[in-house]
């Protein structure tokens, strides 16, 4: 059973890093697109506030796993 809690945490790390990334390159296309067009200041920043939720996201998930290995180990 250890080991796939193991495979769990590791399949849910690997989707954490995978929303990361993805988020940090769709956050720099929205950027330049949104220069690039002219987009109003509003959706930029609705971009910016989508990229965020991402990342508190992904800080919350990180936590969550370190938790649990710290259960796991003790």
């Amino acid at each position: 059973m250890g080991q796939d809690r193991d495979m769990q945490l590791a399949r849910r790390a690997r989707l954490v890093g995978v929303v990361m990334v993805a988020t940090m390159l769709l956050w720099f296309a929205a950027q330049y697109l949104g220069g690039r067009l002219g987009l109003e200041v509003r959706y930029v920043f609705l971009f910016d506030f989508l990229a965020l939720a991402a990342f508190a996201w992904a800080l919350i998930n990180v936590f969550w796993i370190w938790r649990a290995r710290q259960s796991d180990e003790g």
